[in-house]
Formats: structure tokens, C-alpha cells, sequence
């Protein structure tokens, strides 16, 4: 174990009882958050919707705080630390992704559907076949989101209380799992929202601290800290300039692409940014909410900048690597470094941020397993097995039932992917997203023609496409960064499926729909039109 991992678990395990305080603390105050919530959770709007009551400014903070994962956080932070120029383009595709959400989805789906992205789908077609596809997709995105926080919580919480053992890291993952079934099942979304929006604050403010520490540091230079950045490096002038990671060869630069296009093309899609639409009382809200988002994300990712580079001035590459092949842990690391590594305020920056990381996971956790069991009761249960019969506590019990179930099958894939490369799972949600919800979502709302047959062609052509491509590319075998890297039966070379499986996803739900004999009601789409552009008519 390298020095700087030593050290971080040094200083860890020296001040192991405050990081233990800061953890308990925030779990405390957002399990009292949640109980709160959950006694004003009544009916099926509080649950799924949090009865239409946030402001735009909350929905905002909350859409922030949901999207500002742990891939966002440490992810980008690592990939920055590691590979300069080419780790920052992770922040600038999902910054661009917004502007797709905002411009094509964000108001549309608020007006047209009531809780998630079935009631799109089901307003002009048969309601059972698609609200299966949509659930499916939705439950198969989530999981891939879920094991890449889950990963994370593991990696982060183990160099912090020094646990090596495989036994105390599944440990981990089942505890983050058991916290997040409680604020679902207790809080529904009015608990999760407030939870993300807490969440959203810490995370903004601690990147804001350890910004203002990196650049007090070089004097506000920003020209000396990217200098001192490139020479730490060890690669010189080539880590501020494109192809350290993406350029090698024609291959890689195919893979930048393919990458780029799934980051700014899955966030319309991502099942649980689409249903935070649906917790505002009017579509304007949902604009401005995204509007809001905007401002905050793109803050946040602007501040990476500074926190990759400033992980890359002052911590060796290879001090980096040693506490995670991907660079899981370059901010934390950078936190103890400014801190000062020998320093109480080093341990306390330390445990402090790592606190946040930790705030980080379990907000984003509950907002995906919320979109999946709401997915599952609302679209599955409700409507395809009991036929629209289901009462709205039934509903609320088959949700709560629905999250036990997500939150004991994320644990146990969570635990089987504890040491695995965490990017490549995120990269997949988004490529899964682009490639099967927003085709279908897009099609919908602005194409007169589309059948049922085409929305099943492009969910399952699209889902099928990503998950397979995935599966036989170099993310699960074949290279030391690989998910086995012991095997090899990878044929496909890129690892990122986007640019293949999207235009699938698309060019399915086109050709379905014109192989099918089914006459759309031009009744049907003339009202969804209406409604999902004035909003008359919306729940």
C-alpha cells in the first residue's frame, strides 16, 4: 500500500471517532428528516410525487442533488487527476445533458404524464405492454446506477475506517442498502427530496471549501495550478491537451465519441431525474426547476476543475492509483492534503468531505430506488397485473414492498461489485438511458404515427443492444481495468456502447412502427399534443 494510502488511513484511524460522529450525525438528521416526511406522506401523490409542493428553487436543489452522484463527485475528480484535458470532458457532457433535458423533455413530460414515464407512454397506446417495457427499462437503468454508488460507498467508507476485509466492505454496502429502503419505504418522496436537497447544500458547499483552498494554495493562479498540475503529472504538457485518455488510437477517439454521446443524450432518459419533474405543481415550475439545476450543476462542475487539477498539483499519480485503480479517492486525498497530512485540520477536511461523498451516495441511492419501486407498483402492479384495480394503498404497499426487493438485490450485486471499475457502470446507466427511454419518450410526444409496437421495439431493441454491447466489450473483460480481468471473451473494442445502440434504440422504434398494422388514434396524439405543450389537462 502506497504512502499516501497509509497516511490517509493513518490519520483515519487516528481520528476514526470523529468520522464515525460525522457519518452519524448526517445519517441521524436525514433518518429524522425522513420520519418527518413520512408522517405527512397520505396518498399516492405524497408518495410518488411529493404532492406537487416543491417550489421550482426546491425541485432545482433536489434535481441537483440527484444528479451530483458519486460518479459526479469522485468520479470526475479521479478521471481530471488521472488523465487532465480528457477527465474533464466527463463534466462538460453532463452539463450539456441538461440542455437536451430542458429543451425537448423537462416540460412535456410534467404536463403529460402523472407519476412516471409509463403514463407517457400508456396516454396513446396499449397500456400493458408498454408500462411492462417502460418498468423494465426502468428497473434495469436504476440497478446499473445503483451498483456504481453502491461500489462507491464501499471504496470510500473502507480507506476512511481503515477495513480491508471483503467480509467488513460487504458490510458496508448492506448498510447503505438498509438506509436506503428505510427512507423510501418511510419518507416516499417528500423524504427524499428534502434528503437530496440537504445533500445538494453540503456537497455545493464542500466543493466550494476545498476550491477556495486549491486556489489559495497557488494564489489564485490558475495558470500556476495547471503548470504545477502538468508537471506533477509526470506527462508534462500533453495532461492539458486532449488524447491522454481518448486519441491513442482511432479506436479510443470512436470511444470518446461514443462516450459523449451517451452523457448528453441519457439524461432525458435517466428515470429518476424524469420523475423529479412530476414534483412540481405546474409545468413553468418544472422549467424553472430545471433552469435552477443548471445553475447549480454547472457550478459544481466548474469546481472539479479545480479539484481534479488541484488532486494532480499536489498527490502523485501513483499515490492516487494505490488507493483506487480509477481514482475513486483523489478528493478525499486532496482534502487530507490540503489539510495538511499530519495536521488535525487534515483528518478533519479528510472525514469531513468523505462525509459528504458518503451524503452524496445515499441521496442518490434513494432517489433511484424511489424511480424503480414507484416504476414497479405504479406501472407493473396497478396496471398490468391488477388491471387498473389496485386501491391507492395496495399501490403504496406493492412500492414499499418493491423497494425491499430493489434494495436486497442491490445489495447483493452491490457486494459482487465492490472492487470493480465504477465509471464503466455509470457510462452504461447513461448509454441504457439514451439508447431505450429517450427514443421512445421523444417519439411519443412529437411523432404522430408511432404504434405500441414501435415503443416495444425501441425499449427492448435499445435495452437488449446496450446490456449486450456492454457485456462482450473491454469494461468486463479482457484489460487489468476490466470487470474480470482474468478472462477474456471481449469482441466488441469499444467500452461504451452509445454510439451504436441510440441510433438502434431509434431507428427500431421507427421501423416497428411502420412493420405494425396498428392505426395510432390521431384523436389521441392531438390531445397529448395539447396537453404536453399548455399543460390543460395535466394532473
Amino acid at each position: 500500500m502506497n504512502h499516501a494510502v497509509i497516511l490517509a488511513a493513518g490519520e483515519a484511524s487516528k481520528h476514526r471517532p470523529l468520522i464515525i460522529t460525522l457519518f452519524a450525525v448526517f445519517v441521524v438528521a436525514t433518518l429524522v428528516i425522513t420520519i418527518w416526511a413520512g408522517r405527512q406522506t397520505k396518498d399516492a401523490a405524497d408518495f410518488y410525487a411529493g404532492g406537487r409542493q416543491f417550489t421550482a428553487f426546491q425541485n432545482g436543489l433536489a434535481v441537483s442533488g440527484d444528479y451530483m452522484s458519486a460518479a459526479s463527485f469522485l468520479g470526475i475528480a479521479g478521471a481530471i487527476a488521472l488523465f487532465g484535458y480528457d477527465g474533464f470532458l466527463y463534466s462538460i457532457g453532463f452539463l450539456v445533458a441538461w440542455l437536451v433535458a430542458l429543451l425537448l423533455v423537462a416540460e412535456p413530460l410534467r404536463n403529460s404524464g402523472r407519476y412516471t414515464m409509463g403514463d407517457v407512454l400508456a396516454y396513446r397506446m396499449r397500456q400493458r405492454p408498454v408500462r411492462t417495457a417502460a418498468g423494465t427499462s426502468t428497473i434495469v437503468v436504476s440497478i446499473f446506477y445503483l451498483l456504481a454508488q453502491m461500489a462507491g460507498a464501499g471504496v470510500l467508507v473502507s480507506l476512511l475506517l481503515g477495513i480491508t476485509s471483503d467480509g467488513g466492505k460487504i458490510g458496508i454496502v448492506a448498510l447503505v442498502g438498509v438506509l436506503m429502503i428505510v427512507y423510501v419505504t418511510i419518507g416516499g418522496m417528500k423524504g427524499t427530496t428534502w434528503v437530496q436537497m440537504v445533500k445538494a447544500v453540503l456537497l455545493i458547499a464542500g466543493a466550494l471549501l476545498l476550491t477556495f483552498l486549491v486556489l489559495l494554495k497557488f494564489n489564485f493562479n490558475i495558470s500556476d495550478l495547471l503548470g504545477k498540475a502538468a508537471d506533477n503529472s509526470g506527462k508534462g504538457s500533453a495532461f492539458l491537451e486532449p488524447g491522454l485518455k481518448y486519441g491513442a488510437t482511432g479506436t479510443t477517439k470512436l470511444d470518446f465519441i461514443s462516450l459523449g454521446i451517451a452523457l448528453v443524450l441519457g439524461t432525458a432518459g435517466l428515470p429518476h431525474i424524469l420523475i423529479r419533474f412530476y414534483t412540481v405543481p405546474t409545468a413553468k415550475a418544472a422549467r424553472k426547476s430545471v433552469n435552477w439545476a443548471i445553475g447549480l450543476i454547472g457550478a459544481f462542475y466548474l469546481m472539479t476543475l479545480s479539484l481534479g487539477f488541484g488532486a494532480a498539483a499536489l498527490i502523485k499519480p501513483d499515490e492516487i492509483i494505490a488507493s483506487n485503480k480509477a481514482g475513486n479517492t483523489a478528493a478525499p486525498l486532496l482534502a487530507l492534503h490540503l489539510g495538511g497530512t499530519d495536521s488535525s485540520w487534515g483528518a478533519i477536511l479528510l472525514a469531513s468531505i468523505s462525509a459528504v461523498a458518503f451524503a452524496t451516495i445515499l441521496a442518490v441511492v434513494a432517489g433511484l430506488t424511489l424511480a424503480s419501486s414507484s416504476s414497479f407498483a405504479h406501472d407493473i402492479y396497478a396496471n398490468v397485473i391488477k388491471k387498473g384495480q389496485a386501491g391507492e394503498k395496495q399501490e403504496m404497499r406493492a412500492a414499499r414492498w418493491a423497494t425491499v426487493g430493489i434494495g436486497a438485490v442491490s445489495i447483493v450485486l452491490g457486494a459482487l461489485a465492490r472492487d470493480l471499475n465504477v465509471a464503466g457502470l455509470v457510462a452504461l446507466a447513461f448509454a441504457v438511458a439514451a439508447s431505450a427511454n429517450l427514443p421512445t419518450i421523444l417519439y411519443s410526444l412529437f411523432w404522430k404515427r408511432f404504434t405500441t409496437a414501435g415503443a416495444l421495439w425501441s425499449i427492448y431493441g435499445g435495452l437488449v443492444t446496450a446490456v449486450g454491447l456492454v457485456l462482450f466489450s473491454p469494461v468486463v473483460s479482457g484489460k487489468p481495468t476490466s470487470m474480470f480481468p482474468d478472462v477474456d471473451f471481449h469482441w466488441f473494442p469499444l467500452e461504451n456502447p452509445g454510439i451504436i445502440s441510440i441510433p438502434v434504440g431509434f431507428l427500431l422504434g421507427w421501423l416497428g412502427t411502420l412493420l405494425s398494422k396498428e392505426q395510432p388514434d390521431p384523436g389521441k396524439y392531438a390531445e397529448l399534443e395539447v396537453r404536453s405543450l399548455t399543460g390543460t389537462g395535466a394532473h
